[in-house]
């Protein structure tokens, strides 16, 4: 029997390549066979790591009994959410219109034109404790195609109808865009907090670092300590918990429990880059050394274990088919490792005991502890260090080798920043390297952006949020090296993203391009979930271009974008985190500052910029080696004189602009 995804490059459809179902991969191929052949198609949308896709693959696409009935009956296909996220954001959207709620695997039967007429999550093969098994229900749906066919088709045009409407529903504007609506927000998470642990709401309890950011703004804006508090206690009980991999850094997925001790174990390329961020900007607000010390942490993490060609997406729980396993220990393995002595010390700080915490073992922790106790030392640097290679010697982890253009641009605007901030060059080296990987590797002749790149393979067009956060890290370079190709290429990106993505009569951009393959509705995603939406990040690309360029092009489409997110904002602002972030930069006071030098930016304005996040100032600097290119980029410094000797700068704020001084005179403004 053929396997006809045999030779594709993605690690979920890899997973289960030899499995006895006939898979097509989407596309012309799988709906023109459905058609021909008179058949629904069964379709399952999944990922490498999600544990249920593996039980529901294990249970029933590794059947031969199942997959019988699947290769007589339907046209079956397998996706790959992190590679076609458009795909999964509709058909998700029919999930929760019909169920109420979502998740993977994603299983859904549809006509050959796409409608879809029956969708669901995972059914085990057959039905148990009120569950329908997936036996029973392909047996049904094969049997109503046969004598209702009709019937199943008019609910599918039903349902795709209501998924249309419900993304039309989204463009809808606001009349005011004030302060009220971040203090909304802010008292908003105060009622979801968890006062005991951190966190919002109960287990399982997920890091949302985009939270954590937009409350920093707030309270540092507002002088507002109980948004700072919020923030604080998340970030240590986070660092405390199981959650925080204590021997080679990095964060786990989310946590199962309140006090986020036992995690599930996967981690994601995206919730360590956006902790990073999370943790070097509390830092830059606090100054206290635990979150300098757990930002480098995640930082080398990412490093060490996710740079390839690219970042790669993350690393999965199991270990030889045991969740944890890589992660926890006995006492007397770590005894074994690091001796008598020193193995009693090391349980001690990290709370492992013989009975264990975790399935009769110990997930190390500091739950109850203080972040600080010698935790920096020689000697402990010396325990964890040989912890570290013992465990990898003990068993592996697979690795999810996908390069997803977004989530690597993610990483690279949280390695600026915390290089920036924690004075670590080697970070921003790290995203200047990914940002040229893009450009070599996932572009094309025609400078489009691919989403995916594995094993020397491109797939799929760039959708909305690949081209929206590569150009926000494109800005963030710009801001941090003040080489002007960043700039260029931001601007360049950003008018493409007008051009393909934006919905001109309704607000807002669409998560596929105008000339991108059409399903059966065009999704317009807003809502800030795991990571920040394509429409979030615009709002902020499109801010941070206006206050860079002065023009009033990027001003308007600005002032559109944050318009089309305020419909969302005020039905549910804590849903929106990242929005918020960006109206608070157009909201509060901000800065813009010029260095007109011979050559390049000093030093010493780059010492000065790592106390001020750049949402509250933008930086050019004018020399004389740029100073045509800046001036098609930023029209507004064509005046500006590069002078001879030493440095000048010019300080803007709300539309008054103060006379060239020496950056010594002009820090007391800044």
């Amino acid at each position: 029997m053929s396997n006809r995804l045999k030779n594709e490059k993605s690690p979920y459809l890899l997973q289960h390549r030899e499995n006895p179902v006939d898979w097509y991969p989407w596309g012309d191929e799988a709906f023109r066979k459905a058609f021909d052949e008179n058949k629904p198609v069964f379709l399952s949308i999944g990922y490498s790591t999600c544990h249920w896709c593996h039980v529901m693959a294990h249970e029933s696409f590794e059947n031969e009994e199942v997959a019988a009935l699947l290769n007589k009956e339907f046209v079956s296909i397998k996706v790959d959410k992190e590679e076609r996220p458009d795909i999964d954001a509709v058909y998700m959207t029919v999930c929760q219109t019909v169920t109420g709620s979502g998740g993977w695997p994603l299983t859904v039967i549809m006509t050959p034109e796409q409608k879809p007429f029956f969708v669901g999550t995972y059914f085990p093969k057959n039905s148990r404790y009120g569950r329908p098994g997936l036996m029973e229900i392909l047996r049904e749906a094969a049997l109503l195609w046969k004598n209702q066919r009709k019937d199943l088709e008019n609910n599918g045009e039903m349902l795709a109808d209501a998924v249309r409407r419900r993304y039309q529903s989204l463009a809808v504007s606001a009349d005011k865009l004030d302060k009220t609506l971040l203090a909304r927000a802010c008292t908003m998470y105060l009622r979801q907090f968890d006062w005991k642990w951190g966190g919002f709401g109960t287990a399982p309890k997920f890091p949302a670092a985009h939270n954590l950011l937009f409350l920093m703004c707030y309270g540092r804006s507002e002088n507002n300590a109980a948004a700072i508090r919020m923030v604080e206690m998340t970030l240590e009980t986070m660092a405390k918990g199981g959650i925080c991999d204590h021997i080679g850094g990095g964060f786990s997925r989310y946590s199962t429990d309140d006090q986020w001790l036992v995690p599930h174990f996967e981690k994601m390329l995206y919730d360590n880059a956006l902790l990073l961020w999370a943790y070097a900007e509390a830092y830059r607000l606090t100054e206290k050394s635990v979150y300098r010390d757990v930002a480098r942490d995640t930082a080398d993490y990412m490093l060490r274990e996710l740079w390839g060609e690219g970042f790669y997406c993350g690393q999965d729980a199991d270990s030889d088919g045991i969740e944890g396993k890589y992660y926890v220990f006995t006492p007397g393995e770590i005894k074994s490792v690091l001796g008598e002595k020193d193995g009693e010390k090391f349980c001690d700080l990290y709370n492992m005991t013989a009975q264990g915490n975790f399935e009769g073992k110990s997930i190390p922790n500091r739950i109850g502890k203080d972040l600080t106790d010698n935790l920096n030392s020689k000697e402990h640097k010396a325990w964890k260090k040989k912890l570290y290679d013992y465990r990898l010697k003990r068993t592996k982890l697979h690795k999810d080798d996908k390069v997803l253009l977004s989530w690597n641009g993610w990483a690279m605007i949280a390695l600026v920043r915390a290089g920036d901030i924690l004075g670590e060059p080697s970070y921003i080296d790290a995203a200047v390297k990914t940002e040229k990987f893009i450009r070599e590797k996932m572009t094309d002749e025609n400078n489009r952006l691919f989403l995916r790149y594995r094993e020397g393979e491109t797939a799929n067009a760039g959708q909305l949020d690949d081209y929206a956060v590569y150009t926000l890290a494109l800005i963030e370079l710009y801001e941090s090296t003040f080489d002007i190709e960043y700039l260029e290429e931001a601007l360049f990106r950003a008018g493409q993203i007008r051009a393909l993505f934006e919905d001109r009569e309704e607000g807002g951009y669409y998560m596929t391009a105008a000339d991108g393959e059409v399903l059966i509705s065009r999704p317009k995603e807003t809502y800030d979930g795991a990571v920040p939406s394509g429409n979030s990040v615009m709002a902020m690309v499109l801010q941070r271009l206006a206050f860079l360029t002065g023009e009033k092009e990027w001003q308007e489409a600005a002032d559109r974008q944050l318009h089309f997110c305020a419909g969302e904002l005020y039905e549910y602002p804590t849903g929106y985190s990242f929005a918020l972030l960006a109206l608070s930069a157009s909201l509060y006071p901000h800065k813009e500052l010029v260095c007109t030098i011979k050559e390049n930016a000093p030093e010493m304005l780059k010492h000065y910029l790592k106390k001020y996040p750049a949402e509250e100032i933008s930086v050019l600097v004018k020399t004389e080696k740029n100073r045509e290119r800046l001036t098609k980029c930023a029209p507004f410094t064509a005046g500006y004189p590069v002078p001879e000797t030493e440095a000048r700068y010019y300080l803007c704020e709300n539309g008054a602009c103060q006379m060239p001084r020496a950056l010594e005179e002009i820090e007391k403004y800044l």
